[in-house]
């Protein structure tokens, strides 16, 4: 595994470029849009950091020179308008500037994250979630490794809040590492995901060596005391990947050794309560690996070292729905020993899934069509290629545009779970406009799968598309006479349109 020497070295005071992959024009307005990784190593590229970028006519890949480094631990947020607020890889965090954010050294105190000043080895080890109705105000819940002891754990559950409406907009640490819950918690594997009046979140994380989940609800007053539920059969490992459904009415944990394996259960996002417990036992003799669910939550995939696996978690027997998508093809980058095996994943605003490599490589593998069943989802094996190494450091991002649950009894602030035509209509943007046929539209994201239809000047359809459940950006590459032409958007009878001029190339 690709990792530089665990030297300390003294973060830098002054500012450094970074660059930033936010334009004027940007098109998708999510808080998920921008993913930063890589490391430094105070060497020449391919060292440094890379940015990925969902807001330009294609997946934007980027170099990036900042303090701040990435390996496995990895959060961060912008704001609603695509804008870095701030970033942290579990020992420090980082401004819009890449310089270290005020107040911001010292995150997760222990002698582990003390050996790894530049960035921890957890997965999801970090969250952010922004503070229900205080704008500019962003909750960021982690924990470390404090023993070390079999299994790693965790002794600690921290919140640091981060104040963005500070120091001209660059923001401040304003408190950190309030103890939220003292267990012996599994190292990572911190999730979230919106309580079902739209509004609040729930945050999950889990017992050390039990069946033990805890959770936490997150509101404008702050954060509970965390209640705890013992449900399903007992986890013997720390490590892995957890998430939710993109509805929130599915969460899953996946740990690859000595029959940890794979965990389904359904999600009540009224009372924050785990039910219908399912272990589906894979065998692969695999110790590592991730997952993610498709956007419309009906797949589930797995990618565990040396394979990827797909589940149907509407059929009838899970279990048995499962398809072997990618083996590993036995492809190093750059070179040998630096495997690009299958380890953690996430879904992207594109509505793809991308699953990094377990090494410091040059690639990440794609899911192209994740809401198609079998090997109709497009999974392409390093089929993303990066300027700079990059060390599994995905964000570990929840699904921030999760609205409430119509016609729950929790459903009691009178928010729309749907945005009005209005409010898409002016979400809705073109990027470039006028362009040569290479452009992307952003959009509001959307609970449903929706359809784009592109018209001429003549009312003749030129092209259709499919939009992603929860995705926010969608790129077109349109061969077509020059002209005027018609975009409409549908979700259901949610509808918005614009116009696109297309130019000589």
């Amino acid at each position: 595994m690709m990792r530089r020497m665990n030297t300390p070295r003294t973060l830098h005071a002054a500012l450094l470029a970074f660059t930033t992959l936010s334009a004027p024009q940007a098109v998708a307005q999510s808080r998920s849009n921008l993913w930063l990784g890589g490391f430094e190593d105070q060497s020449p590229p391919p060292w440094g950091g890379v940015d990925l970028g969902f807001t330009s006519e294609s997946l934007s890949v980027a170099p990036a020179t900042r303090v701040i480094d990435f390996f496995r631990t990895n959060a961060n947020i912008t704001d609603s308008e695509g804008n870095l607020q701030f970033s942290t890889n579990g020992a420090f965090l980082g401004n819009a500037l890449g310089d270290t954010l005020l107040n911001g050294t010292g995150l997760n105190p222990s002698n582990y994250t003390s050996n790894y000043p530049e960035g921890l080895h957890i997965s999801q080890a970090c969250l952010i979630l922004p503070k229900p109705e205080a704008p500019g105000i962003y909750f960021l819940i982690h924990n470390t490794v404090d023993l070390y002891t079999p299994g790693s754990p965790a002794q600690r559950l921290y919140l640091t809040t981060v104040d963005m409406n500070q120091n001209n907009g660059l923001g401040v640490a304003v408190s950190k590492n309030l103890v939220l819950l003292t267990d012996t918690l599994a190292a990572g594997r911190i999730t979230a995901v919106r309580h079902a009046n739209g509004r609040d979140w729930w945050v999950l994380c889990q017992q050390l060596a039990s069946n033990v989940y805890h959770r936490l609800l997150v509101t404008p007053a702050g954060i509970s005391e965390a209640q705890q539920q013992s449900i399903g059969e007992q986890r013997q490992y720390s490590g892995g990947q957890a998430c939710f459904s993109p509805q929130g009415d599915r969460f899953a944990c996946y740990r690859g050794n000595q029959g940890d394996d794979l965990d389904i259960f359904d999600f009540d996002r009224c009372t924050g309560l785990l039910s219908n417990p399912l272990r589906i036992v894979i065998n692969d003799a695999n110790i590592a690996g991730g997952l993610a669910f498709s956007p419309n939550g009906r797949y589930l995939y797995v990618s565990s070292v040396e394979h990827v696996y797909q589940f149907d978690t509407w059929a009838s027997d899970i279990a048995s729905s499962r398809v072997t998508i990618a083996v590993w093809d036995g492809f190093y980058s750059p070179s040998p020993p630096f495997a690009t095996m299958f380890d953690i994943a996430q879904l992207a605003p594109d509505g793809k899934i991308y699953i990094a490599t377990g090494n410091g490589t040059l690639h990440l593998h794609v899911i192209n069509e994740p809401d198609l069943p079998g090997f109709n989802c497009g999974m392409v094996q390093h089929g993303v290629e990066l300027p700079r190494y990059f060390m599994n450091s995905l964000p570990n991002h929840p699904n921030y545009h999760l609205g409430p649950v119509d016609g729950s009894v929790c459903d009691s602030l009178g928010i729309d779970s749907h945005v009005r035509e209005e409010e898409m209509a002016a979400a809705l943007r073109v990027y470039p406009n006028p362009s040569s046929g290479v452009f992307s539209l952003g959009y509001a994201a959307q609970a449903q799968a929706g359809e784009l239809a592109l018209y001429n000047a003549a009312g003749q359809v030129v092209l259709r598309a499919h939009l992603p459940a929860w995705s926010t950006v969608h790129n077109v590459h349109l061969q077509a006479p020059p002209g005027m032409y018609h975009a409409r958007l549908r979700w259901g009878n949610q509808r918005a349109s614009t116009r696109i001029i297309i130019t000589e190339p």
